[in-house]
């Protein structure tokens, strides 16, 4: 029999995203364990990132990088089969175009394991997503998810069943790079220093922080940065505008780094509608930041223990979530309790333990 081959399916790789950061974090070290990784990707950039040992199919050219993301899938899927055909004995692990890459592993007679990112939350109510959502990703050979609560809604809604892998945490990373500094002028010793990291995407509802910001401004001295890139960028920014907000509100480009802008904030705002296991409210917390955010489908309310680690309003809500700003505001100092809670709980996300884990699939 010829040598195992593990094929990871990558069909693109978006600035500063959460599937993107955990996939270089777990190529990257499964490339310590296994000798014949492959990964295939339209986004010949990824080079960079990746463990040497590790064989990169893309594009010679970046022209097809400026391609929809469909296109981008569908081609991706060209060099899969490709792949699959000269070696037939092969696994593939696939971060991103699932559907697509489960139908052609199914074809191919293929073993697939499949990584499912975010609570399908934000369209299971379209009835045609949702029989197909079903039937073809219970095709996979293994469904891994993020969270206990994501594993318990695949299993309710779709009768799926899956694998919690939490996303592993890299403490060293973090501190290391946290402690490189910055020049920010924005932010001031006597405001309240509010910060949120998200791509500028509909599901991160950052519209919903902006206006509890503007219920708040004129019984507090506020400063809200939002970092990072994004569609709808523009719109954000128009609605901050128009709010007469400027003052309060500073939009920066994606960071690399965001871990310095974290380390000079008071308090860390997470919005959205809805997520997987989102990285960022993780990473705040070991930074040692309070945290609220939206009760959103799914991962927010199971890091944050019910609220034991911090605080949770009800997606959309702006009234609420400016009640809990508010409530931080005045109980600063007694809620470190929930930050010391909320810090204790990181060991879910042990770092080596929870790459050990994808190792362990992958091989069994």
């Amino acid at each position: 029999m010829t040598e195992k081959k593990f094929i990871i399916f990558m069909p693109t790789v978006d600035i500063g995203g959460g599937v993107e950061k955990n996939f270089f974090i777990i190529t990257n070290y499964l490339s310590t364990k296994l000798k014949n990784i492959t990964v295939i990707s339209l986004s010949r950039s990824i080079k960079k990132s990746l463990n040497r040992k590790v064989e990169v199919i893309c594009p010679k050219t970046n022209l097809l990088e400026n391609f929809g993301r469909r296109a981008k899938f569908l081609i991706s899927l060209i060099f899969l089969f490709k792949e699959i055909i000269n070696n037939k004995n092969s696994t593939v692990f696939c971060f991103q175009g699932i559907v697509y890459c489960t139908l052609l592993c199914k074809l191919t007679g293929t073993k697939i394991i499949i990584r499912s990112n975010s609570s399908p939350s934000g369209w299971s109510e379209n009835v045609i997503k949702k029989f197909f959502y079903k039937k073809i990703y219970g095709l996979a050979d293994k469904i891994i998810v993020n969270s206990l609560s994501f594993k318990k809604e695949l299993n309710s809604k779709f009768k799926l069943k899956s694998i919690c892998i939490y996303n592993p945490l890299n403490k060293k990373e973090i501190y290391k790079n946290s402690k490189k500094k910055i020049k920010l002028d924005f932010f001031k010793k006597k405001s309240l220093n509010i910060i949120n990291v998200a791509r500028f995407a509909d599901q991160k509802d950052h519209e919903c922080l902006i206006r509890s910001i503007n219920i708040l401004r004129y019984d507090y001295d506020i400063r809200l940065i939002l970092l990072g890139s994004g569609p709808l960028k523009n719109k954000i920014k128009n609605l901050i505008e128009n709010l007469n907000l400027s003052k309060n509100i500073k939009i920066i480009n994606f960071k690399k780094n965001p871990y310095p802008f974290i380390m000079k904030s008071d308090l860390f705002v997470l919005s959205s509608k809805y997520e997987g296991s989102p990285n960022v409210l993780l990473e705040a917390i070991f930074l040692g930041k309070f945290v609220i955010s939206s009760n959103c489908p799914t991962g927010p309310r199971e890091i944050l223990d019910n609220g034991k680690g911090g605080e949770l309003f009800k997606v959309g809500d702006y009234s609420m979530l400016s009640e809990k700003i508010k409530f931080f505001i005045k109980n600063k100092k007694n809620l470190n309790f929930k930050k010391a809670y909320a810090f204790k709980r990181l060991k879910r996300f042990d770092y080596k333990s929870r790459l050990d884990d994808y190792l362990n699939i992958l091989l069994n």
